[in-house]
């Protein structure tokens, strides 16, 4: 097996539990004595983004939308041929990759000389693929680690982690306080990390980068010829690899450095991206995906089509919105004071939660809309990392960890304590943080007792009506406050995600199955619907949730009428088109929430794309015929709507002109 000298990791960005992007608290009622939903706000790290593509050396894996592997490029060694299911993380190294299914256990495949494919059992929340060399999380906070151990790199230390990083010859992991731990080789030093407070570290050969709370970067290194530093500003993810080191700013936009200089980075806005080799790939706010790099000789480079990343659903108190693949939000149910009426652009996380909702944009800055009664609607300037909107009061994670809160204030809701936070959650009259230590501050109402928390660390909590729930490292659930329906009183198990409505509690156990408690009046609770799901959130007196195929689904109190499948109503796109002449259709759905387009078979002539509005445009310049060309207009609610088609381009467009415009075209 060819093992490449090289000065930058071949591992790539691993994430602990559900990202920021997957939701954050939603909540209570309009009424300061009336509680409304608050969905869960997961992740126990600031923003660090849940990877659905990883690159390795000469290869890539992603996760589609529906939770199904594809892998591209060099398969010597079957890194290229993942396994069947539906999975909810993907890491790739060298030349092998480890993806958690959707039940927690690992699945892992490629080259496996010293063991790096051969997983232990038990569930885990994250896993990294190194060189020869594998390390997780398990669901209890602990790390594991397999493979190649010439230096120590695969015996870890104790402790608690939320996330690990495993390279060449050395790995490290954020402890749940917030410090780096490393181990391995340490010849240059590459195991001894800054001291400090950190959200996420991506671990090279002998160069390694973290982002601390305040979302700046720094990296620790020896090279000969020196390696360039990190650029200047705000990021919330990282990554190493090969030939260069990659993050997402806050802003979504990429940058790129390295030894030799600033390496050409794409445009646009993403919300992950993954160094390789030398190459890099990233996952867009649209869900498709870009690579660039100086090698693509496997074709590691050239991506698939179609959609990745996943859809995230918040359920407020009789209505709903959904942030869609393509970054845009789409709102149903009871639109109240606009409620249910979003803005327009795109958007990265989103909270719904009284008579009011927000999002956070890509750039960080917050919108807000519905009831402003209270001031709730009109959040401050700057930039978050995450925002839940309360009964009638909202608040906000900024980049370095600090709370901002306003609205309704009557209570103490919107008056934050000091320190560093990584997770915030909204309920009806009381808010709670979840500092970097792993414990929680609650504060307002608290006359029910869910502003008093447990002592100990959490990895996840979630306010709701008159109770508080939270996630500890060994994925077991706790709750407090009122306890009438029995919404504070939690089955036994572990646990990746909870979610609090007004007066009652869902959760997302480990193998992507649910457990509902509490308040049933509506059908909320139960029956819950028997399938695998990614995400959950909990309203007034309904749930929604994404199953792991990608589809929205509610129960309960019935707020989703006027929710429709999609139905294409374009005609098929014309043929024939011709070479070197533009060419334009624009396919049109009905549907609510309105649809998305994706390519979803085929392969477009060169030159033409297609955008998720459904404008398929371009210059052909390949003539041939295209056949077996499917498009796909989905909304979350099946089923979608496909449409089939072909196009041939004709290799001079003058053939098709009348012969009188022919012949002065001659």
């Amino acid at each position: 097996m060819f093992k490449p000298a090289c000065r930058f990791p071949l591992s790539m960005l691993s994430c602990v539990l559900v990202c920021l992007l997957l939701l954050t608290p939603a909540a209570p009622a309009e009424s300061a004595g009336t509680p409304t939903s608050v969905s869960s706000a997961p992740a126990a790290s600031l923003a660090v983004v849940a990877p659905t593509i990883s690159a390795g050396y000469t290869f890539t894996c992603g996760i589609r939308t529906d939770g199904t592997l594809v892998c591209w490029g060099d398969n010597r060694s079957g890194q290229s041929t993942p396994p069947t299911g539906t999975f909810t993380q993907v890491s790739s190294g060298l030349s092998h990759s480890c993806a958690i299914r959707t039940d927690g256990t690992l699945a892992c495949w490629g080259y496996n000389p010293s063991g790096a494919t051969t997983a232990p059992d038990g569930t885990f929340i994250q896993v990294s693929a190194g060189d020869d060399t594998t390390c997780g999380v398990r669901t209890n906070g602990t790390l594991a680690c397999w493979g190649f151990n010439n230096f120590g790199q695969a015996t870890p230390p104790n402790g608690m982690f939320t996330q690990v990083s495993t390279g060449d010859v050395h790995s490290c992991g954020v402890q749940t306080n917030g410090t780096l731990a490393c181990w391995g080789l340490n010849n240059y030093g590459q195991a001894t990390p800054p001291s400090g407070s950190f959200t996420q570290v991506s671990v090279g050969t002998y160069y390694s980068c973290a982002i601390r709370t305040d979302a700046t970067v720094v990296c620790w290194v020896y090279t000969v010829g020196g390696d360039g530093p990190p650029p200047a500003g705000t990021f919330h993810q990282i990554t190493v690899g090969g030939s260069e080191a990659c993050g997402v700013k806050t802003d979504g936009s990429v940058a790129c450095w390295s030894a030799q200089g600033t390496p050409p980075t794409p445009e646009g806005t993403f919300t992950q991206v993954s160094a390789g080799g030398a190459h890099s790939c990233g996952v867009k706010t649209d869900g498709t995906l870009a690579c660039w790099g100086t090698d693509n000789s496997y074709g590691q480079a050239t991506p698939p089509a179609g959609s990745f990343g996943r859809i995230i659903v918040s359920a407020g108190e009789y209505y709903s919105c959904e942030l869609r693949i393509d970054g845009t939000l789409a709102c149903w149910g009871d639109n109240v004071n606009g409620r249910a009426a979003p803005p327009g652009g795109t958007f990265t996380q989103l909270s719904a939660g009284g008579s009011h909702a927000c999002g956070r944009r890509t750039d960080g800055a917050l919108a807000c809309w519905g009831s402003d009664s209270a001031g709730q609607s009109s959040p401050p300037s700057g930039a978050f990392a995450q925002v839940s909107a309360g009964g009638t009061h909202t608040c906000g994670l900024r980049f370095d960890g600090a709370l901002a809160c306003w609205g309704d204030d009557r209570i103490g809701q919107a008056t934050p304590p000091g320190g560093t936070f990584i997770q915030i959650s909204a309920g009806a009259n009381h808010t709670c943080g979840l500092r970097v230590d792993g414990s929680v501050t609650c504060w307002g109402d608290g006359q029910q007792g869910q502003a008093t928390p447990p002592a100990g660390a959490f990895t996840q909590i979630a306010a709701g009506g008159f109770h508080t729930c939270g996630i500890r490292a060994n994925g077991t659930l706790v709750c407090w406050g009122e306890n009438g329906a029995g919404q504070s009183t939690p089955p036994v198990g572990a646990f990746s995600q909870i979610t609090a409505g007004a007066y009652h509690t869902c959760g997302l156990r480990s193998d992507g199955t649910l457990a509902c408690w509490g308040g049933n009046n509506y059908g909320q609770a139960s029956p819950i619907p028997q399938a695998t799901f990614t995400q959950i959130s909990a309203g007034w007196y309904h749930t929604c949730g994404i199953k792991t195929d990608g589809t929205l689904i509610c129960w309960g109190y019935d707020i989703t009428i006027g929710l429709t499948a999609p139905l294409i109503t374009s005609s098929p796109p014309p043929s024939p088109a011709a070479r070197g002449m533009a060419y334009g259709h624009t396919f049109s759905a009905s549907g609510s929430p309105p649809p998305t387009f994706s390519l979803t078979a085929g392969v477009l002539p060169s030159g033409l794309a297609l955008t998720a509005d459904g404008r398929l445009s371009g210059t052909p310049t390949t003539p041939g015929t295209y056949g077996g060309i499917v498009v796909t207009a989905g909304n979350g609610i099946v089923p979608a709507a496909t449409q089939a088609f072909t196009i041939t381009v004709t290799p001079d467009f003058r053939l098709y002109l009348p012969s009188a415009l022919h012949e002065s075209a001659l």
